[in-house]
């Protein structure tokens, strides 16, 4: 099983997180939000559970997306401090998601390594290109114009997907082509780069390491 469960406390963040590459059941030990009814409540579909409660709804929105078209179940949870700005919260919740799907992946053997991935929202339309190299870099060309999509700093949306590719020890390009809607510009991102992931973590049906140095570190 392709599962991890991560904590991280800092002085800005307090977050965990419950992920399962392949979907099914994923929870927590203990919420940070006891009894607390919230319209981010779990959302069932299929195998997949998700719940993503960063306090930044557009981001909410995004890791959703990633999750769903990933194939993930995700549970991320995160009180951070937002009476400053959105940029603790929302680079924390990235690195601490990259750091997740690093330990749920493992070793990378058996799976494609590489995978790449179209998504259209109406008028945009973004490619993603991801190798699960162990080096983490990000090349992120979204071209927003606006200062915010609802609370998140639109500076902060390539950031987010630096950060987990950091995090998650990934090599992944992230291009908007096309679009003038700055939301539909950044969703498309985001599911384009679930569509690469799903297709980088698949498994090929053997053990073999896909580098042709036989290690990937």
């Amino acid at each position: 099983m392709r599962t991890a469960t991560v904590v991280r406390d800092t002085n800005e963040t307090k977050i965990q997180i419950a992920l399962s590459l392949d979907g099914g059941a994923v929870k927590l030990e203990k919420s940070l939000f006891p009894g607390k009814e919230d319209h981010h409540a779990t959302q069932a579909t299929g195998s997949q559970v998700i719940n993503v409660q960063s306090g930044i709804g557009f981001l909410d929105h995004m890791l959703h997306a990633l999750a769903k078209h990933s194939g993930w179940s995700l549970v991320l949870e995160c009180i951070g401090d937002l009476h400053i700005d959105d940029h603790h919260t929302a680079e924390d919740c990235s690195i601490a998601l990259g750091l997740a799907f690093k330990e749920a992946l493992g070793p990378v053997r058996g799976v494609k390594r590489f995978g790449s991935g179209f998504a259209p929202l109406d008028e945009a339309l973004s490619r993603a290109v991801v190798d699960l190299s162990n080096r983490p870099y990000a090349v992120v060309e979204l071209g927003l114009k606006r200062e915010k999509i609802g609370d998140l700093s639109c500076e902060m949306i390539p950031h987010v997907l630096e950060s987990f590719a950091q995090g998650a020890g990934i090599t992944m390009h992230v291009d908007c082509l096309r679009g003038f809607n700055d939301h539909h510009r950044a969703e498309s991102a985001f599911k384009a780069l679930a569509v690469a992931i799903k297709e980088a973590i698949s498994h090929t049906g053997n053990n073999d390491i896909p580098s042709t140095k036989g290690v990937l570190r």
